[in-house]
């Protein structure tokens, strides 16, 4: 019997960043030593108070289904959550999703149709692409790589890449793979394009928690933006909690209620006593946030510093834990040559829409980061 797959699914690309993940688990397997800064997961563990409550829950008997959009109290909490940082959310406002990737995808299949057009900004995260694709739209593509990564200079190419065709920008700051925080002069420009264009605008906002020595700026803050943006964040990065699926999208009534239509017939609803962590982890694990960006911080400026003792220049991070390494123009031969030479898995900066880049993780343990860029330049890779 010869399958026949579906266009939209052979359009699509297996994820880089898993991709290089596996290579190196398969090196692992074989007995070799593996320094991992591919995959953006938090070297730490989920703290106790979260697993606490987690565990409390299931004893409690919060097993069965929970509402589709989520339960009362998790929606109440992030709306509380979103109103301290100045957006205009209620609890009605949100879903619960299991992962922020997934409220990713409902929002895009709630607002794309076959051939709109979807504009990125890259480096752009690898789901971005696959997720437009999903829905039959068509991608239009702003460079920030020459701009350092940022978005203010870069506010005329995303002019001339907007016009009333427009469906749909998607917005990530603290960005993945680069770590750039845009400047509130940015999305200033971004609310005068989308207002001009009346484009919808999703801000992933998965790494807001995660950022160093600047202010982050929520896009549906600023005037004329709450109608027309759908916020995403999450669980996984900030909490430490990538294995329990758990993050949330929040826009207009309107756009909840459509996507909630996806929601229910997809994945019924996220697991029903993650939620109840994910109480505890909004109300009461201030502290251990601020240790775990403290130490991302520590990190990131050891690996710059290592970087240019080396001679490499790199644009320093405002925010996340990615640092973007400039290599050669065959950028997925270098991150081969570097899983295989060197034993330190990265990801191809081409797999982002940046070629001749390669994203590092330093989401992990300071001396493997030290490690790592030792047998890098041990290996000439440097």
């Amino acid at each position: 019997m010869t399958m026949n797959f579906s266009d939209r699914i052979q359009r699509v690309e297996p994820s880089a960043t898993l991709a290089i993940s596996s290579l190196a688990s398969q090196l692992e397997a074989e007995g070799e030593d593996v320094i991992d800064l591919s995959v953006g997961e938090p070297d730490f563990p989920t703290p106790e108070n979260i697993v606490e409550a987690g565990e409390e829950a299931m004893e409690d008997g919060h097993t069965g289904y929970p509402p589709s959009k989520g339960v009362p109290e998790l929606r109440e909490a992030v709306a509380e959550k979103l109103q301290a940082d100045g957006l205009e959310y209620e609890a009605d406002n949100v879903i619960v999703t299991p992962g922020a990737k997934q409220a990713l995808y409902e929002t895009v299949q709630t607002l794309v149709d076959d051939g709109d057009e979807v504009v990125l900004l890259d480096p752009a995260w690898v789901s971005y692409e696959a997720m437009v694709k999903l829905a039959d739209g068509d991608l239009t593509r702003v460079d920030l790589a020459p701009h350092d990564f940022q978005l203010e200079p870069a506010l005329d190419d995303l002019g001339d890449a907007i016009s009333d065709d427009t469906e749909l920008l998607i917005v990530n700051s603290p960005s993945n793979p680069t770590g750039a925080v845009y400047s509130d002069t940015a999305l200033q420009g971004v609310r005068d394009l989308a207002v001009e264009h009346d484009v919808t605008v999703i801000s992933d906002e998965i790494y807001e928690k995660i950022t160093y020595g600047v202010e982050l700026t929520s896009l549906a803050t600023l005037d004329d933006m709450y109608e027309r943006t759908v916020t995403i964040n999450g669980f996984s990065k900030a909490y430490s909690m990538t294995g329990w699926r758990l993050g949330y999208l929040a826009g207009p009534e309107e756009l909840v209620s459509q996507a909630a239509k996806l929601h229910s017939h997809s994945v019924s609803s996220a697991t029903n006593f993650v939620q109840r962590a994910g109480v505890e982890a909004l109300r009461n694990t201030e502290i251990e946030v601020s240790e775990m960006v403290e130490a991302f911080h520590e990190r990131r400026d050891r690996l710059v510093a290592l970087l240019k003792q080396n001679d490499v220049d790199v644009r320093t991070p405002d925010g996340a834990f990615y640092l973007m390494l400039p290599v050669s123009d065959d950028d997925q031969q270098w991150c081969e040559d570097a899983l295989e030479e060197a034993h330190v898995a990265t990801v191809p900066g081409s797999a982002f829409g940046a070629p001749g880049y390669a994203r590092i993780s330093y989401a992990a343990d300071l001396g493997r980061i030290e490690e790592a860029v030792e047998r890098l330049v041990a290996n000439d890779l440097l």
